[in-house]
């Protein structure tokens, strides 16, 4: 029998806490690592790549190689003879679980860019599945949780946004993001209406967020006074917050 190995003393030094349970450690060769911590073990993913470091068919991803396979067809052209079968699309749900699994890490985390990198991803795989499968079934499989993916992955690049201070383009991804859920084709599928209105709820509260602690501009900084200047009938002041208003509205025509 081959030596055991004991994970008892990693496991001692990071006990488990379930609002304290994921990390960004340092492997051994200095590459950042994401690592969680589960009540009986530990997960480790790769930050870059695939999340578990295989390299299928000598590449990143079995995603990327359907993709150069279907560039391939294209040039052709003979993109009407590609389809991914029943083995194909296992291939690709499986790992694009793998990824699933990382980016809710990641969201945690608030690592918004690494979200936003992997939730485009995932939703790559979904419109290949969709439009390539050649199985019904398969085609149809991933499309509950677009809501879901699809507020993850706008939720992170509105929070990007954010901490650049771009309000106005943080409050414009997530109003599109709404517009792109509340017009995904009707199904009757349980899982995609809990999805979809989870979604929709939680993008419209991000977005009425965004707009509650959005700086004003000047024009709105001009226009709030001019109403409290009429409000006290203060009429020679409002004048000139009308002049400036005019002068501002004429700049930004020219």
């Amino acid at each position: 029998m081959s030596k055991s190995v004991d994970l008892r003393r990693i496991l001692d030094s990071w006990p488990y806490d379930p609002d304290n349970d994921a990390r960004i450690a340092q492997g051994e060769d200095g590459r950042s690592i994401l690592q969680v911590r589960t009540p009986l073990g530990m997960e480790q993913y790769e930050l870059e790549g695939r999340p578990d470091g295989a390299r299928p068919r000598g590449l990143e991803s079995a995603l990327e190689y359907q993709l150069q396979r279907l560039e391939s067809m294209k040039a052709k052209p003979q993109e009407a003879s590609f389809e991914l079968g029943r083995r194909e699309c296992s291939e690709l749900f499986n790992e694009g679980t793998l990824y699933y699994f990382r980016y809710v890490r990641l969201f945690q985390l608030k690592d918004w860019s690494r979200t936003v990198r992997d939730t485009a991803r995932n939703l790559q795989v979904f419109d290949l599945v969709h439009h390539y499968a050649r199985r019904p079934e398969d085609r149809e499989f991933l499309e509950k949780w677009r809501p879901y993916i699809l507020r993850v992955n706008a939720s992170a690049a509105a929070m990007l946004a954010l901490d650049k201070n771009a309000y106005d383009l943080a409050l414009r991804i997530a109003n599109e993001a709404i517009h792109k859920i509340e017009n995904l084709a009707e199904s009757d599928d349980e899982t995609f209406d809990f999805e979809r209105d989870r979604s929709l709820g939680a993008l419209r509260e991000l977005a009425g967020q965004i707009k509650k602690n959005r700086p004003l501009s000047e024009m709105e900084q001009l226009e709030h006074q001019l109403r409290r200047a009429i409000d006290r009938q203060e009429f020679e002041r409002a004048a000139q917050l009308r002049d400036r208003i005019r002068l501002l509205r004429k700049q930004r025509i020219c």
